[in-house]
């Protein structure tokens, strides 16, 4: 392969981790970049999976040595998410081209609009780890697990906003129990992916690295430096790619 190509796609590996970590939406990057680059749909979403289970395993032992922990209530969303993820990276294997492509502009649209937004901007709530509130966060988390499964792009702010809303859970903690969680389902759909022969490891792996770096790097990050510029950069790339992706 290339090494320009390489080169590319660690720097998107690199912004991609940093940005699923801190809130969401690499793969609204990655995803995107790699058909651009000639994979089929289907290869790109099963392809950015190996990048999203090394990142998260760098970024969990990242929340880890900062002593960040919300056990055991991560372990039950991981459970739950991890059922569902089976269900949705089933609808993923065999889906058609221009579907998937139009699927993935409607997402990006969708994320850019909420990164517009804001909507939790001003949300405050207190931290709820009831048993009511418990079972609405596993039970929401099947559906997000579902959602991962299939598709990823965008998931980071579902559980972000399920995380806050419901549990009234900080950032750093919404964080730490984000990137468990999606090691967890992102594991079976991998695996489920692999079983199915529809990864491009050479995509793959270079990709992987430069996402496990970002997410080792934005884990250990106390204070999140340029924050509104990096979102103002995401909403316009992802912009462009939701257009090129929908069109043409």
């Amino acid at each position: 392969m290339d090494y320009q190509i390489i080169l590319v796609l660690l720097a998107v590996g690199l912004i991609a981790g940093c940005l699923n970590t801190l809130a969401g939406g690499g793969s609204l990057l990655a995803l995107p970049v790699m058909i651009f680059l000639g994979l089929p749909p289907n290869v790109a979403n099963a392809t950015n999976r190996v990048a999203i289970v090394l990142q998260n395993i760098f970024a969990v032992l990242g929340f880890k040595s900062k002593g960040v922990s919300v056990y055991p209530f991560n372990v039950w969303l991981g459970i739950s998410a991890f059922f569902g993820s089976i269900l949705g990276a089933f609808l993923a294997v065999d889906i058609n081209e221009d579907v998937f492509n139009r699927i993935l502009a409607f997402v990006i649209v969708g994320v850019v609009i909420y990164m517009a937004i804001n909507p939790l901007k001003y949300f405050k709530k207190e931290e709820n780890r009831n048993k009511k509130a418990t079972l609405t966060s596993i039970i929401i988390f099947f559906f997000i697990g579902i959602y991962g499964g299939f598709i990823q792009a965008g998931v980071g702010y579902l559980m972000i906003m399920a995380l806050t809303l419901v549990n009234g859970f900080s950032l750093v903690k919404t964080n730490s129990i984000k990137v468990f969680v999606a090691l967890t389902y992102t594991s079976v759909a991998l695996a489920i992916f692999i079983y199915y022969g529809i990864i491009n490891w050479e995509f793959g792996i270079p990709l992987a690295i430069g996402q496990a770096c970002g997410g080792w790097l934005a884990s250990r990050w106390s204070v999140k430096l340029g924050d509104n510029w990096i979102r103002y950069f995401v909403m316009i790339t992802a912009s462009v790619f939701a257009i090129k992706l929908f069109f043409f």
